[in-house]
């Protein structure tokens, strides 16, 4: 995976710190990393709706 360049400011890497001390990881890419693929988890479930399966549901006839 490519590695991107991210500028922060104090106050970003002072969220970032707390992220990265409370996930228990050892740098602040972690917590950056973290972060996202949270989130890609987060949108994909609401994306697809909790507990749905992602294949095509076969429908019964009455």
């Amino acid at each position: 995976m490519p590695d991107h360049q991210i500028n922060l400011n104090d106050e970003e890497r002072a969220v970032l710190e707390l992220v990265r001390q409370r996930q228990g990881l050892a740098s602040i890419d972690q917590a950056v990393e973290w972060l996202v693929k949270s989130r890609l988890r987060i949108q994909a479930k609401n994306m697809t709706g909790r507990g749905r399966a992602l294949d095509q549901a076969e429908r019964k006839l009455k």
